[in-house]
């Protein structure tokens, strides 16, 4: 393998630029980059960090173009979600005129129940949803499976 030191100077719109890299020639004569620690700042907190050459080289292997933008902690906070706070209306039960709370904002024609009642109106259908999600494993299917034996 052969080291290059490459190092250009120019100015194409009046601004001035200074670029250098150390290229690797591989023995098949392919330009290979070696890649060195550079400082970043995120574009969220404005705290600088170090883009390793490690990272360069797994962005490089994964042929991504841009460079990271986010420090690791806010990465992390961009990963974990944003713990939004759901809000709270305050409204009147269409069924008993109680005061009470929803998490959503009602629309009009549509009634809006409280917790006591919201449970009262379900379907019988949903009651035994709830009552088996509820049991778990312990209920026996209704219709024997396709691999049961039948008695």
């Amino acid at each position: 393998m052969l080291l290059i030191h490459e190092q250009k100077q120019g100015s194409g719109t009046g601004k001035s630029f200074s670029f250098m890299a150390d290229f690797i020639v591989s023995p098949l004569g392919k330009p290979v980059m070696e890649f060195v620690d550079r400082v970043l700042k995120c574009i969220e907190c404005s705290t600088e960090f170090v883009f390793t050459a490690g990272e360069q080289q797994f962005f490089s292997d994964k042929q991504f173009k841009n460079d990271p933008k986010h420090c690791k902690q806010c990465k992390a906070k961009r990963a974990k979600g944003s713990s939004r706070v759901r809000s709270e209306t305050r409204t009147t039960c269409s069924v008993c005129g109680e005061e009470t709370t929803v998490p959503f904002k009602p629309t009009q024609g549509r009634p809006v129940l409280c917790r006591v009642c919201f449970t009262q109106n379900r379907t019988p259908a949903q009651q035994a949803q709830e009552d088996d999600a509820r049991r778990g494993s312990e209920a026996e299917p209704a219709m024997p499976g396709p691999n049961r034996a039948q008695n």
